[in-house]
């Protein structure tokens, strides 16, 4: 399993978050779209930029409309700097949309797959809050339709909640086959939280995981407002408490 951190921060604190997410005790980065977007068409200026440190452009995540030439230069980037995850977050409103629509959705993004495939990148669709794939029907519909291989789910267990699914580990444990990034987040009174500040049971969550035998990326998607060094250290700390052995 890769153990990996994703906050945004302020444009100012982006080194610090390139320098200090190792000694965390992170494997990787799952850049958010605004830290690498200005890059997209100058890779090697972001290598500069990072360095090229181990892990810091590994996992990508991709916020925007399922526009087929915009993600094509983004799996361009990710392929230029080595990234091995690329995470589709789709910025569209799940209202109206038709099982037919999601289905055809699922056949589009999959060309995308094999074609980051080839580079040996992993496409791995977000399922969010109120975006078209956000429910567990949502999910049976798209992957019904997607080319089989194609791409992996992740799951975010605070939009889960969020969305009103009650059993998040029924919910791995149901999709474990196409599940390749899990980004742990707790949840509270309609907020964000640090891991282990909330009213999810994430306990629960990484015991699914273990049964599963869950061998992706587990990441911690930092979204509260927490400070960049409580995000980093508070995170781990709990990890280190509570990550089952026998997951890793």
């Amino acid at each position: 399993m890769r153990i990996a951190f994703s906050k945004p921060v302020a444009t100012h604190e982006f080194d610090v978050l390139l320098r200090e997410f190792g000694p965390a005790g992170y494997d990787a980065l799952q850049l958010k779209t605004g830290q690498f977007i200005p890059w997209v068409d100058n890779p090697n200026d972001f290598l500069a930029r990072t360095a090229g440190g181990p892990g810091a452009s590994e996992g990508l995540v991709y916020f925007d409309e399922l526009d087929d030439d915009r993600l094509t230069r983004v799996i361009d980037f990710a392929a230029a700097v080595g990234s091995k995850l690329l995470v589709f977050c789709h910025n569209r409103s799940r209202e109206g949309v038709t099982a037919d629509q999601r289905a055809g959705l699922a056949r589009q993004l999959s060309v995308h797959g094999e074609r980051a495939q080839q580079s040996g990148i992993a496409l791995s669709l977000h399922h969010h809050f109120d975006q078209p794939v956000m429910l567990p029907q949502d999910v049976i519909e798209f992957w019904s339709a997607a080319t089989p291989g194609s791409i992996g789910l992740t799951v975010d267990t605070a939009h889960l909640a969020k969305s009103g699914v009650q059993d998040i580990p029924a919910f791995i444990r149901e999709f474990a086959p196409i599940i390749d990034n899990v980004h742990l987040k707790d949840y509270a009174d309609g907020e964000w939280r640090l891991v282990g500040r909330g009213d999810l049971d994430l306990d629960g969550i990484l015991a699914a995981l273990a049964d599963v035998e869950f061998d992706g990326w587990l990441c911690i998607d930092e979204e509260s407002d927490a400070s960049l060094a409580d995000g980093l250290g508070v995170s781990r700390t709990w990890l280190d408490e509570h990550l089952d052995s026998n997951t890793r």
